[in-house]
């Protein structure tokens, strides 16, 4: 039995539920609920503070986590990233106000700046007076206690609404990942949460193309379908035919039906996968 820390709110939560429930784990969070056990796959679930997360896996307290890369460096401790996640992309920027003469972070040398993440925001621009906050940091100019803010960007739409703007390249870009305690990482069931989660997040990018080919083109068809190894071709009833059937990658996966077609195979179907392990 492991121990999994999950966001417990934000922009994390329904993808991180959404991955695990598709890897085929049972996960749900009541309203009040801070931990859940899946008994079937021997993990026991905890709803932890993104932002949390990152100490109880490295200390050890649980054996491993998802959270955003964003919150690991600003905790300041290493736990063990054993896979990078398709979601939770977002930037760390400075903002001023749009009638703020500062164009680029060297401005901001001696503003006062607001920010929930302290530990980054020293690290890049040393020497400037930090306001630190637990969130809505946009509003701090507006109240008068900070001249700029850095603060995680996802659209941008926040800032503008506030009348800020962005200024500089991003101190930090995030996304989330997961973790494990080091030394835990080599567990069964961590090793089969990685693996899930990877065969899911590679499906995303593969699909499944299947055709009818006349003997005569095999050696071009396979060409242009290589597969993993190598494509599966079967003999058809019809002499002379073969079914051929393949992975390949989704984004040119049109091209490569225009290809089959041109060359004179039939019967072209493309399918998603649900999952895959390669």
């Amino acid at each position: 039995m492991i121990k999994v820390a999950l966001p417990n709110k934000g922009q994390l939560f329904d993808p991180t539920m959404d991955i695990l429930a598709a890897c085929g784990y049972r996960v749900s969070k009541s309203l009040r609920s801070l931990s859940t056990l899946d008994s079937e796959n021997q993990v026991e679930f905890y709803f932890l503070r993104p932002g949390d997360i990152p100490l109880y896996v490295s200390n050890g307290i649980l054996d491993a986590g998802i959270t955003g890369k964003d919150f690991v460096a600003e905790k300041c401790v290493a736990p063990t990233c054993l896979l990078d996640l398709s979601y939770g992309a977002s930037k760390l920027c400075a903002a001023v106000p749009e009638g703020h003469a500062a164009t680029s972070l060297a401005d901001l040398k001696s503003a006062r700046i607001a920010t929930s993440f302290p530990n980054i925001v020293r690290g890049k621009l040393p020497g400037n007076q930090l306001v630190e906050l637990e969130g809505a940091v946009e509003i701090s100019i507006k109240l008068g206690i900070a001249e700029a803010i850095v603060d995680i960007v996802e659209t941008g739409t926040t800032l503008k609404q506030a009348g800020l703007r962005i200024i500089g390249e991003p101190l930090f870009q995030s996304r989330a990942a997961l973790f494990a305690h080091p030394g835990r990482e080599g567990q069964e069931e961590v090793l089969t949460l990685k693996s899930r989660i990877e065969g899911k997040l590679l499906a995303q990018e593969y699909m499944m193309v299947e055709y009818d080919a006349p003997e005569a083109l095999l050696r071009a068809v396979c060409a242009i379908t290589p597969g993993i190894e190598s494509p599966t071709v079967m003999s058809l009833e019809k002499a002379g035919w073969f079914s051929v059937k393949s992975m390949i990658k989704k984004r040119e996966s049109q091209k490569i039906m225009d290809s089959l077609a041109k060359l004179g195979c039939k019967g072209i179907l493309l399918t998603s996968i649900d999952s895959v392990r390669i």
